[in-house]
């Protein structure tokens, strides 16, 4: 007998997959297809933050901020392995927003969001504290520290689809929706396998629309609906430098355009400098860093810190597409990062099409999908909100357990070092030792592909992570690509195309699939 799912997801991005893990642990029979890797698109393109979003204040977007706020906190108990609390140095800049507007917003970001665990705003004497000594002498003396969040993008949302398998959701990553149609009250959604072309019909009663920037194009593909919603896609860059200054805090540095940009301490011995807002026309899938977008983000930090960054100095730099709901804001900093839905029901079947949100908000995003599509589901109510109650894989710790856990890691296994314990307890959490297994020694764990990336974490990622590529691995499942050679990570491909079981998608069988 054909399967019939209860939902069909279309869209293996932070927002699909929060929907997927939030439903199949409600009780729902759940299918979703990405039509490349986990997270390939917006969502490991973040700025890394799981934040309020302190300027959208400024554009009274106080649901949204009050929202984020209390999310934080939330993610960081489900997910302390790949979140951290991040205090970020706010410098006043005399001839930008005054004093007493940088006071309130951040009086009001204490107060609004139900803040418990992360500590509070303070001030900073910047021309005496060590935490100024970054900054250009004598230009800075009057500033700001308050909380937000560092979170691993890419992985939130690999857990995120890792828990929904685990409960019994099939993930198909690699595998294009080509055409959806209704037949008899069922939605048909033919999808295709994109390495070997072969193709399916997968039938679900209700079907989310979570194609990110390409949400349009979804629906173009045959769904019989005239969306009344449109997307604005907006650009987002970022740099990555060498490590700028020795201490552990972010700066948020204010730009005469009314802008702002984030100076992060990232992966231990680099900085990460962004983000860039502009519109953006072109096809996704190829947007990059423009050279403008570059000398725009060295220019703008360079307006505060003591040694100044040029072109030359960045090692990286990635951007996405962010895909924001189409309010008619003049410019697109000022476009709002809220999500809105669209349901259509054409013969009475529905369809959820989601408009933007935040990495931040995702977890709230899926419980709101789930309630806009209540009347069509079988299970919608039952452990409605649990998701914020349950640790994602590798997550069921105190979120003050991640030391503890690397050093407890080389206690078991004496021949870690120290950085590649402490990586291995930030990336997999308490699941750190189902990779490790009964190793004795640094030969066990098999080949040595660079920067402490192991073959047998590589098998790991492959089996339990849906990884295929070196891509994948040193891209989004890490970001070992800053520290491995264009030869070593050439070297890892071939050796993952040459042990991937040829037909087989990772994880279907795990995934529950009957």
């Amino acid at each position: 007998m054909d399967r019939i799912y209860d939902l069909a997801i279309i869209g293996g991005g932070v927002n699909g997959c929060g929907i997927a893990r939030d439903a199949v642990g409600r009780g729902n029979t759940v299918f979703l297809c990405e039509m490349n890797d986990l997270a390939s698109g917006t969502s490991s393109w973040s700025s890394k933050l799981v934040h309020g979003g302190l300027r959208y204040l400024e554009y009274y977007e106080f649901r949204l901020v009050r929202e984020a706020l209390i999310e934080r906190e939330t993610l960081w108990q489900i997910a302390p392995h790949i979140i951290r609390p991040l205090r970020f140095i706010l410098p006043h800049h005399s001839g930008l927003r005054p004093a007493w507007l940088l006071r309130l917003g951040l009086f009001l970001y204490d107060h609004i969001g139900g803040r418990n665990l992360l500590p509070a705003t303070r001030s900073v004497d910047l021309a005496h504290d060590a935490l100024g000594k970054a900054l250009i002498p004598n230009r800075y003396s009057r500033g700001f520290e308050y909380s937000d969040c560092f979170v691993d993008d890419a992985r939130l949302v690999v857990l995120s689809a890792r828990d929904a398998a685990d409960r019994g959701a099939e993930i198909r990553t690699r595998t294009r929706a080509t055409e959806i149609r209704q037949v008899d009250g069922i939605w048909h959604v033919t999808v295709e396998d994109t390495a070997s072309g072969a193709r399916d019909t997968i039938k679900a009663r209700a079907l989310v629309n979570a194609g990110g920037p390409w949400v349009e194009q979804v629906l173009a593909s045959g769904a019989g609906v005239n969306a009344r919603a449109k997307v604005r896609l907006v650009q987002g860059s970022h740099i990555v430098v060498k490590k700028l200054y020795e201490h552990d805090r972010a700066y948020t540095f204010q730009n005469a355009d009314g802008r702002i940009i984030f100076v992060i301490p990232y992966q231990d011995d680099f900085t990460l400098i962004g983000t860039t807002d502009r519109d953006y026309d072109g096809d996704p899938a190829k947007v990059k860093a423009s050279e403008e977008e570059i000398k725009y983000l060295c220019a703008s930090a360079s307006e505060y810190l003591a040694k100044p960054i040029t072109p030359d100095d960045v090692v990286w730099t990635y951007s996405g597409v962010r895909p924001l709901y189409d309010d008619g804001a003049s410019e697109a900093k000022a476009a709002t990062r809220d999500y809105v839905f669209e349901l259509d029901t054409p013969g009475g079947v529905p369809l959820l099409s989601i408009y933007g949100g935040k990495i931040t908000t995702y977890r709230r995003l899926a419980e709101e999908a789930l309630e806009r599509l209540s009347p069509y589901l079988r299970s919608s109510k039952a452990k409605e909100g649990w998701t914020g109650k349950s640790p994602l894989p590798g997550g069921d710790m105190d979120v003050s357990a991640v030391a503890a856990l690397s050093a407890e890691m080389i206690r078991n296994y004496p021949f870690l070092a120290q950085p590649h314990a402490n990586r291995l307890a930030h990336a997999y959490g308490t699941r750190a030792t189902k990779l490790l297994g009964n190793a004795k020694s640094a030969a066990d764990l098999g080949r040595d592909f660079g920067a402490t990336l192991t073959e047998s974490e590589v098998r790991y990622l492959m089996a339990n992570e849906w990884a295929q590529t070196a891509e994948d691995v040193v891209w989004r499942r890490s970001k070992l690509g800053l520290r491995m050679s264009a030869s070593e990570i050439a070297a890892l491909d071939e050796w993952m195309a040459a042990n991937r079981v040829s037909g087989e998608r990772p994880l279907r069988e795990a995934g529950g699939r009957t």
